[in-house]
C-alpha cells in the first residue's frame, strides 16, 4: 500500500541535540523508568523540582540543535509528493515550537508531551493517524530510537525507518536503520515508485 503519510520524531531525527540521557537519567534518579513516567509519578515538592531540572536540560540542549543534514530537502520532497507529515516529540510544546520556528518547518499535526500521550505508548501515533484521517498501513514512522520503535508496533504501524549508525542493536525489531537522511530519502522514494 502506498505510503499516505509520516510520522517523525524530532529530537535526534529531525534536529541533532546534545543530549547527555545517562547523566540526565542518573542526576533525576529515575531507577531504569522512562523519565516522563518517572516524573509523572513523584509527589510534590520533589515532582516540580525534578521537572525543573529536566527542562533545564532541554531548553539548553534545544538551544543548540541544528537540522540534521539533508532532512529540508527530505521534508520538502514528501510535501511535493502530498504526503502528510506529523511530528511526535517527548519534548515540551515551548521547545518543539522554537525548533520548527528555527528551522522554518511544517508539520501537518504536531504532538508535544502537554496531550499527555508520549512515547513509548502507541497513543500519540493513533491520535495523529485520527487526526490525518489515515489508516496504519498508509503510515510509516521515522524515529531514532526504542522509544519511535515501541510506539510503532504498540499501534499497529509495520513500517519503521530509523536513522542511526548501529544496526545491531535494531537488526531484530524488522526496522530498517539508515546512516543518514540521503539514503533513508532514497529508500522512500523507491517504496512510493513501487
Amino acid at each position: 500500500m502506498k505510503i499516505k503519510g509520516v510520522i517523525f520524531d524530532l529530537d535526534g531525527t529531525i534536529v541533532d541535540v546534545p543530549y547527555n540521557w545517562p547523566q540526565i537519567k542518573e542526576e533525576l534518579g529515575t531507577k531504569g523508568q522512562p523519565i516522563l513516567h518517572f516524573l509523572s509519578s513523584l509527589k510534590e515538592p520533589e515532582k516540580s523540582e525534578k521537572w525543573n531540572i529536566l527542562q533545564k536540560y532541554e531548553d539548553e540542549a534545544t538551544l543548540r540543535a541544528t537540522l540534521k543534514e539533508g532532512m529540508r530537502e527530505f521534508l520538502d520532497f514528501l510535501a511535493g509528493k502530498g504526503i502528510k507529515k506529523a511530528l511526535v516529540s517527548n519534548n515540551s510544546g515551548k521547545n518543539v515550537l522554537f525548533l520548527l520556528r528555527k528551522f522554518k518547518l511544517k508539520f501537518d499535526c504536531v504532538i508535544s508531551r502537554e496531550s499527555g500521550l508520549w512515547k513509548p505508548s502507541g497513543a500519540p501515533f493513533l491520535a495523529v493517524l485520527r487526526k490525518l484521517k489515515l489508516r496504519k498501513e498508509e503510515c510509516c514512522v521515522i524515529g531514532d530510537s526504542h522509544f519511535d520503535l515501541k510506539a510503532a508496533k504498540e499501534s499497529g504501524i509495520e513500517r519503521i525507518f530509523l536513522l542511526g549508525q548501529d544496526n545491531e542493536k535494531f537488526s531484530s525489531t524488522g526496522a530498517e536503520v539508515f546512516p543518514g537522511v540521503k539514503a533513508l530519502k532514497e529508500r522512500i522514494e523507491e517504496l512510493l515508485e513501487a
